[in-house]
């Protein structure tokens, strides 16, 4: 990285992190609150109840997932609402006639929706302490899988951003995609609990690899492979982020 490329990436990164923070009311506060919710609703009130799943309280069980969703939803919704915004109010324009590479321009957008979607994630972890004593099994799995699912919904974030043509259509994919699947994938259940059947159709679900991986940071259990969800992840974000800067290099989406 060139000295120049540097400055422009550190620019665009300042940028998103620093609006991040300055709303903070808006962009950390309300996902915190809806998570301890859930925390309440489904742990206290419904977990209580319910026996244990793999040895472990219901309630330390689904806090991994409560967690990762949180990180999946914000570093998402941070990168496609920004870059859309850039886009609407014609700054995307200035940065592509500029000399800043394309790739500077992605990793800058991204940052901000992987700092994002971490802060969350930390904020949402601390409150998880106020309901159960969460163990670390290993801190590199849970910080890997952390960062590689936050990077990879930002690059896809971005792509919703770029194929946006107004606000209403960067709420699509969350709404109807990206919900569902985290929902389908784990949140709250073990999929060996489910018939033959329905195990084979939840393997289908990427986001299922992700909470898998990353509660096994936490308890040590795990339904798949580490190592196959540790493999998607890498392999997503390499063609998420040369999708990203093919459709940058294209103008498709911003020039039409």
């Amino acid at each position: 990285m060139t000295r120049e490329s540097l400055v422009c990436f550190y620019t665009i990164a300042r940028r998103e992190t620093t609006r991040i923070f300055r709303i903070w009311v808006q962009t950390l506060v309300p996902p915190v609150i809806t998570m301890t919710l859930y925390f309440i609703v489904f742990g206290s009130f419904i977990g209580s109840q319910l026996s244990g799943i793999k040895g472990f309280e219901y309630m330390a069980f689904i806090a991994p997932g409560l967690i990762m969703m949180s990180i999946i939803t914000n570093s998402y919704t941070n990168t496609v609402s920004s870059f859309f915004s850039t886009k609407f109010q014609k700054n995307i324009e200035e940065m592509l006639v500029s000399p800043t590479p394309n790739w500077v321009i992605v990793m800058g957008f991204v940052s901000g929706g992987v700092v994002r979607g971490l802060s969350v994630g930390l904020l949402v972890s601390l409150v998880s302490l106020f309901f159960i004593r969460l163990p670390m099994y290993s801190f590199i799995y849970t910080a890997v899988f952390a960062f590689l699912t936050s990077f990879v919904f930002a690059l896809a974030g971005m792509i919703n951003g770029i194929f946006a043509k107004k606000f209403d259509d960067i709420s699509i994919i969350p709404t109807f995609v990206i919900t569902p699947l985290t929902y389908l994938g784990g949140v709250f259940y073990s999929i060996s609990l489910l018939p033959d059947f329905w195990q084979m159709v939840s393997k289908a679900n990427p986001i299922i690899y992700m909470i898998d991986g990353f509660r096994f940071g936490f308890l040590g259990i795990s339904d798949m492979r580490v190592a196959s969800g540790l493999g998607m992840l890498l392999f997503f974000a390499v063609v998420l982020f040369s999708i990203n800067l093919y459709l940058l290099k294209k103008g498709i989406g911003i020039r039409s």
